[in-house]
């Protein structure tokens, strides 16, 4: 999954990245609130963190901006104002969520995935082919009951395409959602990351995750 963070501290953007990186997430960062806009509203994520102080504008007016063009993707608001004030005009301007730094890693997580887990963006959580088991939420895979050993990447190749299960997903839009922006548009990373989860998951006739000739990928229904 793709997460935009809008945050100006380097060592917090740091802290923040690294952890959400470990936790199998594609990060596109920047301080700025004026990138911030427009990233929010030109790329597609599946969540959008926005620190409130920023050097160049508040993330108020970041929510405020993204919410005009993107009406679903959950925003989680990352700041220092503890007010009561403050988070009614977070939630007034179309925020989901709002943490209080300093934070736990591991709540800040747990956020993540109660947003994802809501039915816009997520529909489900367990996915069963014979005897494949994908557990987007544990972050595990079994095939005959013995976990399948999927570096972190292809784990979110995989999360993603059964996310958008029976659609073709074209190599730009796997590279934009499991990768990052800073990707090579021209690399062949999404062609091999696909051949080793085939081999992985014993597909490698291509009857789990399909082929399209021209287009992309699929997981059929």
């Amino acid at each position: 999954m793709r997460i935009l963070l809008v945050e100006d501290e380097p060592d917090v953007a740091a802290f923040v990245i690294r952890a959400l990186k470990n936790a199998g997430y594609s990060v596109d960062t920047t301080p700025s609130a004026e990138q911030g806009v427009f990233l929010g509203k030109t790329n597609e994520y599946d969540v959008i963190i926005l620190d409130v102080m920023l050097p160049d504008g508040e993330g108020f007016d970041v929510c405020r901006e993204i919410r005009t063009v993107k009406k679903k993707v959950p925003i989680l608001m990352l700041t220092v104002k503890s007010e009561v004030k403050d988070k009614i005009k977070a939630f007034d301007l179309g925020a989901d969520d709002y943490l209080i730094k300093p934070f736990a890693l591991e709540e800040l997580i747990a956020r993540l995935h109660a947003l994802l887990r809501r039915p816009q963006v997520v529909i489900e959580e367990v996915y069963h082919f014979g005897d494949i088991v994908v557990d987007t939420k544990k972050g595990i895979a079994t095939k005959a009951g013995q976990i399948i050993d999927f570096r972190t990447k292809e784990f979110a190749l995989l999360e993603y395409l059964l996310r958008n299960r029976g659609i073709v997903l074209t190599r730009s839009m796997l590279l934009e959602h499991v990768w990052d922006m800073n990707i090579d548009p021209f690399t062949n990373t999404v062609d091999v990351h696909i051949r080793s989860v085939r081999r992985k998951l014993g597909d490698e006739e291509g009857k789990i995750i399909e082929t399209v000739h021209g287009k992309g990928y699929r997981i059929n229904a």
